[in-house]
């Protein structure tokens, strides 16, 4: 305070300002905003009369590692309100040095400042205590928006609950600046943004969240406690907002989209290309304050950037690649349901799509209609219609409860499910949730099946000890075709204790956390019947956060699997002669450590790496192997427009009994991003995926495995692929909805791994488009 003092004495800060003081830790958390008119330049510069009037949050906690203590950082928080719009003002005091130093701020793209300083708003506007808007900026004010909601990201055993999806782009307007006391940002939100009762008077829960890059510490406006299983619950109160006025009710969104893509013609006559155009676009109009009806016809879906090659250690498991489509991520917190029920990807060529969704008569609301396009169908006859609705109630102030339905219709085939899920709040630490779901799936010749999927889990999110148990379970066949469920035809029950030691602040250990974990998988008829267990683990999670954001987790695992008749039955052996049964081991034990480290957050540099050694399963060949995995991630940033990203991953898997090696993986990716302006970026993403696989062979014998059926069985054959995928992008993105994109991308294949000698081009493309967005 001292510092700050002379800081205004010198006349490089403002002096305080005259409107109300909310001190967080006093006690004072219920904030009235006070009014005034639309007069206010977005600038960056907190200098009109207004500002002074505001009202001033300011008190801040430590949350992350430590809780419980007074932030180290000094942050005031100004808000007032017009008619149209929340006015906001962020000081935020760097007392350690120079700011221009120890502040971290880069010119980035739209939810990119992770890696920056940067404040948080959350508002809770229909204070409920389960979801809230998140506008946030970094010191030069870019924006990184997005939805908390508590409930999702459940399983961490008493650790922090909620997630934030950053999916949703928000229509606010923000500008900050590095200043000798730290940094400011003045930020305009208009209340047609957001979504909020249809009420005269409004009440909204309020928290904000400031991320200190340079000591790893994250820190809150209200004293909120890790000891709780809720953190929207421990938010303050914003009142004083009266007969707000939306400034539009109306979004038109026409797009336009050219694509043209090429492929080797024949070994001598060079190249062939074809091309496609799209007119499309989308609507948005606004029911009232509190409700949004959206509509696309003949919609751009392409994406702008490759989804990042993922290593399937498991290859019982799908892959989960995330929604990245503007129409699908608009509102999609709307359909969060457990168990990924709702998987938006599932609609792959859609023709059009509607959905409602908001809250209606205090339920939440979300229906969801689409219709896929003919190569989508399993016949390629049909087009797949779409079906899914949400709703979602609280009920008392401790519990929501939620439906879901999903339909699926391809011609006479269809699959359905029907669903219901609680979540209850028990006292301040404590939560339940519970979930029973049951899906129909109907095939093209009229023959319909049904099974079950349900869950149950008791939480305790304690300061020092929590626990998470769980038992789930999903019936062989179960099928959610709307959604993403990676497993089924089995009962799980997991218990999971957390118990937790805090350091002093600025300590070289300042949290150590250990997660200690059992689980056991049956098949689902096993499970009732009291027979033997599939699978069962056993894991040792140590978590060390040290001084500065250095964090260190050391996790070993042991465990057992056998297997399943049903998942090899196409598996057989070759002899000379004849072709035998293909015989599973009784059972094979696991043994491996993972360990990984990640850097603090510094001005120019950032790193993770991990590394798994040990005993494991390979299920393709179902025998034993020693495994290796690695990871590296590097984020160096030399310029404040410069970012280059760098990842690693690799996967090995050895025969335990004779050493060969029998799998490989190898992905190297580069991604680098110049920020020419605020909405004017280039990108270059080049990816090398190299990958082997060994013909499977019997364990017992050391001949052939083949799949098939009798009389039809096929050899496993040696699988080798070389391939290279480059792409550049030019993103001219002003504002959420109007943008101009350019790209092109293309494939390439070599004989020899990463020699980059005798690259082959297999394919490339261009695309183009562009998109505007009309307010009426």
């Amino acid at each position: 305070m001292i510092a700050l003092l002379f800081l205004q004495l010198a006349g490089t800060i403002p002096a305080p300002p005259t409107g109300t003081v909310y001190h967080a830790r006093e006690g004072a958390r219920v904030v009235h905003a006070p009014a005034g008119s639309d007069s206010v330049i977005i600038d960056g510069t907190l200098d009109e009369p207004q500002w002074r009037l505001a009202a001033r949050l300011t008190g801040f906690s430590l949350y992350q590692p430590i809780d419980g203590e007074p932030a180290t950082d000094s942050t005031e928080v100004l808000i007032w309100n017009s008619t149209t719009a929340l006015y906001v003002g962020i000081r935020a005091f760097e007392p350690h040095g120079d700011p221009r130093t120890t502040v971290h701020a880069t010119l980035a793209d739209r939810d990119k400042i992770s890696g920056d300083d940067n404040v948080q708003l959350l508002l809770d506007t229909f204070d409920d205590k389960h979801r809230a808007f998140v506008f946030g900026v970094n010191p030069f004010g870019i924006q990184g928006d997005g939805v908390r909601s508590e409930g999702s990201g459940a399983g961490n055993a008493g650790g922090v609950p909620g997630q934030v999806d950053l999916s949703s782009d928000f229509l606010y307007t923000s500008r900050g600046r590095l200043t000798d006391f730290g940094y400011e940002v003045e930020m305009r939100i208009p209340f047609s943004s957001l979504r909020y009762p249809p009420s005269r008077s409004q009440r909204w829960g309020i928290n904000v969240i400031r991320t200190v890059q340079h000591s790893g510490y994250t820190e809150t406006w209200t004293p909120v406690r890790r000891a709780s299983a809720s953190f929207l619950g421990q938010s303050g109160v914003l009142e004083g907002l009266a007969d707000l006025k939306r400034e539009r009710v109306l979004l038109l969104n026409p797009e336009a989209t050219t694509r043209t893509t090429g492929e080797p013609a024949t070994a001598s006559s060079g190249w062939r290309y074809s091309g496609a155009q799209d007119l499309g676009g989308n609507l948005k109009w606004d029911v009232n304050s509190s409700l949004t009806l959206n509509g696309t016809v003949h919609p751009d879906f392409s994406q702008v950037e490759a989804d990042a090659a993922q290593i399937a250690t498991d290859p019982r498991f799908a892959l989960f690649f995330p929604e990245k489509r503007p129409f699908f991520i608009d509102g999609i917190e709307q359909f969060d349901v457990p168990h990924q029920l709702v998987y938006t990807r599932r609609i792959g060529q859609p023709i059009g799509a509607a959905k409602l969704t908001g809250t209606l008569g205090g339920t939440d609301v979300a229906i969801l209609t689409a219709q896929d396009a003919r190569g989508a169908s399993a016949t390629g006859v049909n087009r797949p219609a779409f079906l899914i609705g949400r709703l979602r109630r609280d009920v008392a102030g401790r519990a929501t409860l939620g439906l879901i339905y999903t339909d699926r219709e391809d011609g006479p085939a269809a699959n359905r499910v029907l669903g219901a899920d609680a979540r209850i709040l028990l006292g301040g630490l404590y939560y339940a949730q519970f979930q029973a779901v049951e899906s129909q799936t109907r095939s093209a010749a009229g023959i319909s099946l049904y099974a079950p999927l349900w869950e149950a889990i008791l939480d305790r999110t304690g300061r020092n000890y929590g626990f998470h148990y769980q038992v789930t379970g999903i019936g062989d066949d179960f099928v959610a075709a709307s959604g993403f469920v990676s497993r089924v035809g089995f009962v799980k029950p997991s218990v999971a204790n957390r118990f937790t030691v805090y350091g002093a602040p600025g300590s070289a250990l300042e949290n150590y956390t250990t997660r200690i974990s059992f689980d056991g998988t049956w098949r689902y008829r096993d499970f009732f019947d009291a027979r033997a267990v599939l699978e069962d683990h056993a894991s040792i999670d140590n978590s060390f956060t040290f001084r500065g954001g250095w964090v260190v987790d050391v996790t070993p695992t042991i465990g057992t699997f056998a297997f399943d008749r049903a998942t090899y039955a196409s598996y057989a052996v070759a002899t000379p002669r004849d072709t035998t049964a293909f015989i599973l081991p009784a059972r094979l034990g696991i043994a491996n450590v993972r360990t990984s480290v990640t850097t603090p957050q510094y001005q120019k540099f950032a790193a993770s790496a991990a590394l798994t050694i040990g005993r494991d399963v390979d299920f393709s060949e179902v025998d034993a192997v020693n495994r290796r995995d690695a990871s590296l991630g590097v984020d160096w940033r030399p310029t404040r427009q410069l970012r280059v990203g760098a990842s690693y991953l690799s996967s090995s898997l050895a025969r335990d009994r004779d050493g060969i090696v029998v799998a490989t993986a190898r992905i190297p990716r580069v991604k680098t991003e110049y920020q020419v302006s605020r909405s004017i970026f280039v990108r270059l993403v080049g990816q090398y995926d190299a990958r082997t696989r060994l013909p499977f062979v019997d364990y017992r014998t050391g001949a052939p495995i083949i799949l098939g059926t009798p009389g039809s069985y096929r050899p496993t054959t040696d699988q080798r692929s070389n391939s290279v995928r480059l792409d550049g992008l030019f993103s001219y993105q002003p504002s959420p909805g109007t943008v101009a994109f350019f790209g092109y991308g293309n494939s390439l294949t070599e004989p020899d791994p990463l020699a980059f000698t005798r690259l082959r081009r297999v394919s490339d493309g261009f695309f183009a488009k562009v998109s505007w967005l009309f307010r009426g």
